[in-house]
């Protein structure tokens, strides 16, 4: 059997154990919206964000996670990494910033540790399509 692979490289078959495993939806918009409490809380990040609508993003965001934790393609239909971080100029240590909020959002939302991982590889995988050099 062949297994598609979404946008970030991971084995959806693998992946779509935790979607179901920590919830669904529900989960994942709870995850999305402390993930970006914290976020906009780092004096470092906030400017990344000025003008956006955040109802809109985390709307949009609670899809792609939940895409890269497994449902069908379907569920996200958003631009590539590569166009809705395009001319930002985010830094690797923004990158860097931002992941480690999110490794420790998914900790407190009670993540198993190697479900963590996963996540964060994929994470890592998207990191040339997010941060400008």
């Amino acid at each position: 059997m062949m297994h598609r692979n979404n946008q970030l490289g991971c084995n959806l078959s693998a992946l779509m154990n935790l979607f179901e495993k920590y919830g669904g939806v529900p989960t994942v918009s709870r995850i999305v919206s402390r993930f970006y409490r914290e976020v906009l809380e780092r004096p470092t990040l906030r400017p990344y964000f000025e003008g956006v609508d955040m109802a809109r993003l985390i709307s949009h965001q609670v899809k792609f996670i939940s895409h890269v934790l497994g449902p069908p393609a379907s569920v996200y239909e958003g631009r590539t990494l590569e166009l809705a971080h395009g001319g930002l100029r985010i830094t690797g240590a923004a990158f860097a910033e931002v992941a480690g909020i999110l490794r420790a959002t998914l900790v407190e939302a009670g993540m198993v540790p190697e479900d963590v991982d996963t996540v964060m590889g994929a994470v890592a995988r998207a990191r040339t399509a997010i941060v400008e050099s």
